[in-house]
């Protein structure tokens, strides 16, 4: 276990071997030409009755501290980006990436091998399936995600990506249209 930055760690907590708390995040600018280093300058704040599993990363702000809320059980093999807040007795299994400045709301269930793009909210009592990628915040609280599509070429996956998101109504609309010329052949 390695512990910098001046984190603090609430009471209770259990912090299995190989976790790293306060390393850098990812804080890299293009200069055009290279990317730079963004110096870290925040810190990382464990509330009481924290678990975190092993190899599991939580890496401090840049300038504000990341927060892990009182509660919180982390699994093995997760990445907390830099600025990330995690509310209160929220779950998250393994094998999960939490980009940086995404705020994830009290009594989360996510599941493994979910990925959650930076600078996105999710509501309180949400639940998250496996390998679901969460590009979007999520602002009702209480609801159920899935959704993992596979890999194709970026340009053909996004038009499909829209089209899917009309497969429902193009459903119903085909299943109209079938009732119609049954109706008309009896």
């Amino acid at each position: 276990m390695t512990v910098i930055a001046e984190a603090r760690i609430g009471n209770r907590c259990l912090l299995h071997p190989g976790v790293v708390i306060g390393g850098d995040g990812f804080g890299i600018a293009h200069d055009g030409e290279r990317w730079i280093k963004v110096p870290q300058l925040g810190s990382v704040e464990i509330g009481d009755d924290v678990e975190i599993g092993s190899n599991t990363t939580i890496d401090r702000g840049a300038i504000e501290n990341t927060i892990i809320e009182k509660g919180v059980k982390l699994d093995n093999l997760i990445q907390v980006g830099h600025n990330v807040r995690i509310g209160a007795h929220t779950a998250i299994a393994g094998c999960t990436g939490i980009s940086g400045s995404a705020r994830i709301g009290a009594r989360c269930m996510i599941a493994g091998q979910v990925g959650i793009a930076g600078h996105i909210s999710i509501a309180d009592d949400t639940v998250i399936t496996g390998k679901c990628v969460v590009g979007r915040s999520i602002r009702e609280p209480g609801g159920q995600y899935s959704g993992a599509l596979s890999m194709d070429e970026s340009r053909k996956w996004r038009r499909n990506s829209a089209r899917f998101r009309s497969l429902d109504d193009l459903a119903y609309r085909v299943a109209r249209l079938e009732r119609k010329d049954k109706d008309k052949e009896s």
